[in-house]
């Protein structure tokens, strides 16, 4: 698994979970929509963590520097 993310695409990944986060547990968003929100700030922040992002290589990007 070569890492595909570079600082800045992570940093953006995990303020995005954060603010699900905070807006699923304000009561902002909830049911479904709260549940999806809570699974891709989980997504959001493993990827994130791991450098690596498993749509990137189907897609042909990388943000990480050589």
């Amino acid at each position: 698994m070569k890492k595909n993310m570079g600082l800045a695409d992570r940093a953006i990944r995990l303020v995005i979970a954060a603010a699900l986060v905070l807006l699923y547990s304000q009561g902002i968003i909830s049911g479904t929509l709260g549940t999806l929100g809570l699974v891709f700030a989980g997504v959001f922040t493993v990827t994130s963590l791991v450098r690596f992002c498993p749509l990137y290589p189907l897609l042909g990007i990388t943000t990480a520097k050589k």
